[in-house]
């Protein structure tokens, strides 16, 4: 429970998971599945998947896919895990959006494989045993989440021995701007439970209950939990100033366990 001048937010997640429910509702990019026909090229070996707004990710990045068992973490939606399905793994995907999980198992049945769908918040323990996955795919969501490292901790838990984490992160620069991303209005952290001003900002322009996160937080905090990095690149937002001026505001990560 976080008290914001005088008014009481019950479970930012929840806050969350329902914003995200309507953003997908209205059409937002994040929210729309692949199409058939993209579900097919994958399964002929033509695919790409994004961590970060812009830059596919490396398929060497993956390793063999077919039998390998598959996290979609925060990653509903139905467009990265049918993918990695037409490709031969085993997939899991947790969301705590209900629109999320919703497209998951709709994409699922009309495709005809078949994918477990875990309704949960990642901000809480998983809900899986020690070394079940052989891949644990988590693209940009960590902005949702106050405290990233235990995520972290957690998904070195479930991951087996020599398992890779690929993640999506956003590295904080974009959030010191106003909407326009022409004029500085926010002190870093941004911490909408902390900062009456971006907490009415937030709500006001329907951003949802997001944080920004430093890199000590999230690559350091893969370092503390376990991981090996091997790989990273940085990528822009896709829209926007800062995109147009080629700023970089997300960094995509491969750790191994």
């Amino acid at each position: 429970m976080y008290l914001m001048e005088g008014k009481t937010i019950m479970n930012y997640q929840n806050f969350n998971a329902k914003t995200i429910d309507s953003w997908c509702d209205s059409g937002w990019e994040w929210g729309k599945s692949i199409t058939h026909e993209e579900y097919n090229n994958a399964k002929n070996g033509k695919w790409n998947v994004l961590l970060t707004p812009t830059k596919y990710v490396p398929h060497e990045w993956f390793g063999e896919l077919r039998g390998k068992n598959l996290l979609g973490l925060a990653s509903g939606g139905g467009q990265q895990i049918p993918i990695f399905s037409a490709l031969g793994a085993c997939c899991t995907v947790l969301d705590y959006s209900t629109a999320q999980c919703d497209s998951e198992r709709l994409l699922a049945d009309k495709e005809g494989y078949e994918v477990n769908v875990v309704q949960a918040d990642m901000s809480k323990a998983l809900p899986f045993d020690d070394e079940t996955f052989d891949i644990i795919f988590h693209p940009v969501s960590n902005c949702y989440v106050e405290e990233v490292k235990p995520i972290f901790k957690e998904c070195y838990r479930i991951l087996k021995k020599g398992g890779i984490l690929l993640c999506g992160l956003a590295n904080g620069f974009g959030y010191i701007f106003d909407e326009t991303e022409c004029n500085i209005k926010y002190k870093l952290p941004f911490n909408p439970l902390k900062d009456p001003v971006a907490y009415e900002d937030s709500i006001k322009n329907d951003w949802g209950i997001t944080f920004s996160h430093t890199i000590e937080e999230q690559i350091g905090g893969q370092l503390e939990a376990g991981f090996v990095l091997t790989n990273l690149y940085e990528d822009t937002s896709g829209s926007g100033m800062l995109h147009e001026y080629n700023v970089p505001t997300y960094i995509a990560t491969r750790s191994i366990k």
